[in-house]
């Protein structure tokens, strides 16, 4: 767990908010590293006595080690006293966690409740845990049916601690949140958690314009139901920001007015990479949507220049990075808004395509501050939570120091893993706490983007030399363990135990292809998945949405 190595030290720098110290904690919980947590928390809290935060979370690490409960609840009883907001959440549902709630059930509930009340008020996700803890607190005192229905309101039945508001299917695939129209800007309607992809509306003085499309039409066509409350007013245009299959999969449903499609020069190119290109994982997209689409557009933007429609001024700015290279930055002075795409997708391109740029990423990032916006609206709900505009100016040097020790390492003849274990964090981000997260977010992609553009399919440490199959690798691994499937067991367990289920993972796959009848392994490769569908809930959405679907994961809204 890179990142939470990378908090665990920047989390001790001045200016950091509260939600780079949740996120730590949620880190550190799902891996089990309840010693590290305290014993880091313990000193946070020293050093800030102010913190109410920190001295909850120093609670909330003392419940989950063997040693008197008393101090545990002592410290989360101080930090609710100090402070209103996050030492509920962490004070509820760590009780929650206890034999009878440790016989404080109506402080469960009580705080658990009041979380509700001022939700909108906390970090983005949460609701899942609080309605799992809160069904927790009401079958601790008995309100039965209560709990039934807050167990109903968790969206879920696993047995996995989900602190995001992910939905996730395969009919619909991954989505951000319960949908939902957020006026962004007068005028500007962002529809967020309809498609795994947001897209946006801008209200005109002549109708509607559309930003993007989603993925599926079904998508779209919610989406559009939602905005008639607000306006009535037909799509005039369509602007899309790049070629990717979740911002025009749904356009058909976005042109039956006869809306004209705007896009930027280098859409054509990019639409046929795409389709040469491997298909997604399954959740990335909804089941039987084909990544392959057909669009052509009717105007293509090959230089900055202004539009005005309807009265509202349009600045379309094309831009080669950081994810495609046929972004179209969308630029709406008169609102402050900037429309980014996926130019800070932290993948620097979509991990199965051939795409992505560093240099083209900086360009765009100082294009952006150039505009000084006082919105960003990206291309999905997570990016537009992270990449704020106040967070670009750290950001940008953040990634330029990166991508030097990168390039620096590959000259060096450093293997990929090593440069990945580097855990690169760069100084400047001490002046630009804002920036951490976000930077955090983005680096093991730009990585492994930087290395896989420069360098050629023989490495230094003999990857690539030679290639062997999965089913060669398992009878290899079958041959140390004695033809017994139990050693994959051991192994994937005793992986697990160290922090390493990703690995784990790994072994027991090799070992169910050996031995695909074992219930053993089934059991621990079900249990595997969960906990990297955990692991990967803030930092890497795309990883989530794989484990996900391998687990066949169904995620319905939180409450």
């Amino acid at each position: 767990m890179k990142q939470s190595r990378a908090l665990l030290r920047a989390t001790r720098w001045p200016g950091v908010s509260d939600r780079l110290l949740a996120l730590l904690a949620v880190q550190l919980l799902s891996a089990r590293r309840y010693r590290e947590g305290l014993e880091h928390f313990a000193a946070l809290s020293a050093e800030r006595p102010d913190s109410a935060l920190a001295q909850s979370l120093t609670g909330v690490f003392k419940a989950h080690l063997e040693g008197p409960v008393e101090e545990a609840l002592a410290d989360l009883d101080r930090a609710t006293e100090r402070d209103l907001g996050l030492p509920h959440f962490f004070r509820g549902t760590t009780l929650a966690g206890f034999p009878d709630c440790a016989g404080r059930a109506e402080t469960v509930i009580a705080d658990l409740e009041f979380v509700l009340a001022v939700r909108d008020q906390f970090p983005p996700g949460f609701m899942h845990a609080v309605h799992r803890s809160l069904a927790r607190g009401y079958e601790c005192a008995g309100r039965t049916q209560d709990a039934l229905d807050a167990q109903e309101r968790v969206g879920h039945g696993y047995d996995v601690a989900l602190v995001t508001d992910y939905l996730a299917d395969a009919d619909h695939g991954l989505r951000f949140g319960p949908p939902r129209l957020v006026e962004a800007a007068p005028g500007v309607h962002v529809a967020q958690g309809y498609d795994f992809a947001d897209f946006a509306f801008v209200i005109t003085g002549t109708g509607v314009v559309a930003i993007d499309a989603g993925s599926d039409p079904r998508h779209v066509e919610a989406a559009l139901r939602d905005l008639r409350a607000i306006t009535e007013e037909p799509i005039t245009h369509v602007i899309l920001t790049h070629a990717h299959f979740d911002h025009v999969g749904g356009l058909e449903a976005l042109t039956k007015d006869g809306g004209q499609v705007i896009a930027q020069a280098g859409f054509p190119d990019e639409l046929r990479l795409q389709a040469a290109s491997p298909p997604p994982f399954p959740y990335l997209l909804p089941r039987d949507t084909d990544h392959r689409k057909q669009v052509v557009p009717d105007r293509l933007v090959s230089r900055a220049e202004a539009v005005t429609i309807g009265g509202v001024e349009f600045g379309l700015i094309p831009i080669r990075g950081g994810e495609s290279a046929d972004g179209l930055l969308i630029h709406l002075p008169g609102q402050d808004v900037v429309f980014t795409g996926d130019m800070c997708m932290p993948y620097l391109g979509a991990p199965f395509f051939p795409e992505g740029s560093a240099e083209g990423l900086f360009e765009a990032i100082q294009t952006v501050q150039d505009l000084r916006p006082q919105v960003l609206v990206h291309g999905h709900t997570a990016l537009t939570v992270n990449f704020t505009a106040e967070t670009f100016p750290g950001l940008l040097a953040a990634l330029r120091d990166l991508h030097a020790a990168v390039l620096a390492g590959i000259a060096d003849g450093r293997p990929l893993v090593e440069l990945l274990d580097l855990d690169h964090l760069p100084e400047v981000l001490r002046d630009h706490p804002a920036a951490i997260n976000p930077y955090l977010v983005m680096r093991d992609g730009f990585v492994q983007r930087v290395h896989h553009q420069a360098t050629g399919y023989w490495h230094s440490d003999g990857t690539g030399v030679e290639h062997f199959s999965a089913e060669e690798w398992a009878g290899a691994l079958d041959l140390l363990g004695g033809g017994n499937p139990d050693a994959f067991a051991t192994a994937g367990e005793e992986l697990l135990d160290r922090g390493e289920p990703a690995l784990a993972l790994r072994i027991t796959e090799y070992g169910l292809l050996r031995h695909p009848l074992a219930p053993a392994l089934a059991s621990l490769r079900e249990r595997l998945l969960l906990a990297l569908v955990e692991r990967n809930q803030f930092f890497d959405p795309f990883k989530f949405a794989y484990y996900a679907g391998l687990a066949g994961l169904t995620l319905a809204p939180a409450g």
